[in-house]
């Protein structure tokens, strides 16, 4: 089966010492390397709603018709158990007004999927209140972008919900059309849950997923008075498709089998072997095209 292979903004959006490129020259860039969607970084520097007005946005939906990036995905960037320590100001409609704003953008856009994250586990309140919390801002911004026509793409990424179950519970607390799975390969593989278990139960809910290849960089601290090194967690080094320690093509399948036939974005959102010059950084996003060639995944 062929997929939308789609690559993300972040990637070229001078972040972790990489170039920069603006929406334009970026939407430009995944055309000619031979996408067939993008996935549109919604902040500064990239397209944020605060920097849009409406013709600017009609603009936009017209050249991504022109360029053939019919296929596309809005990243949104949310943290929903933010401000849990200043509990007088009203992070939660804060937080909703910005997702509301990018369905809006997406509405314009004719965008179909926002990603969104849950919350980052906060030390100012107890784990059952911050998933309540999550679960209710979910619940809200489901019906919100219900009235957009769009769906929100719940990736795993912040704490709350990153574990497969978790997240597995959080789709059936919610219980909406509107919230989907956007299901990634990166967190369990770190986390050293079996990827293929995970997608299995997430494959059915999952509507896109996004990917990067990264090696593992052993880390030590020396202690002088044992004369000797402490192990420390293992940093990660973005690394070209098909060299990392993931098994995407394990991965993939598994969601596959399980009921996914959404699309698939590329992404480079870390220090990247090689650099971050714009020849290294199409090197690595032709690469991938290559390796879902070889995958089978885009005829």
């Amino acid at each position: 089966m062929s997929h939308s292979l789609l690559l993300h903004s972040v990637s070229y959006a001078g972040l972790w010492g990489q170039a920069y490129l603006s929406v334009d020259e970026f939407i430009v860039k995944a055309a000619a390397l031979g996408y067939n969607g993008v996935m549109l970084m919604a902040k500064r520097p990239h397209l944020s709603p605060l920097d849009y007005n409406h013709a600017q946005r009609r603009q936009l939906r017209d050249k991504l018709v022109q360029l053939n990036l019919n296929h596309n995905v809005l990243a949104g960037y949310c943290d929903l158990t933010a401000g849990l320590d200043r509990r007088d100001i009203p992070h939660k409609e804060i937080q909703l007004a910005y997702l509301t704003e990018l369905c809006r953008l997406a509405q314009d856009l004719a965008i179909p999927v926002v990603r969104i994250f849950t919350g980052y586990e906060s030390t100012h309140a107890g784990f059952p209140e911050q998933w309540n919390l999550v679960i209710d801002t979910l619940s809200e911004a489901a019906r919100r972008a219900g009235e957009f026509g769009v769906i929100l793409g719940l990736q795993n990424h912040h704490d709350i919900g990153v574990g497969y179950e978790a997240m597995h519970d959080i789709l059936h607390a919610v219980d909406s059309p509107h919230l989907k799975a956007l299901y990634d390969a990166w967190a369990p593989a770190l986390q050293g849950v079996d990827i293929e278990t995970a997608a299995t139960r997430l494959g059915s809910h999952t509507v896109h997923t996004t990917i990067a290849d990264y090696e593992l960089r052993p880390r030590y601290k020396y202690q002088p008075a044992l004369i000797n090194y402490e192990p420390q967690t293992p940093a990660v080094v973005a690394v070209p498709m098909g060299e990392g320690f993931i098994d995407y093509r394990l991965f993939l399948r598994a969601l596959k089998t399980n009921g996914f036939r959404g699309s698939i974005a590329y992404e480079m959102c870390s220090p990247l072997q090689g650099g971050g010059g714009i020849e290294n950084l199409d090197r690595c996003a032709r690469r991938f095209l290559e390796w879902a060639g070889e995958s089978g995944l885009h005829g």
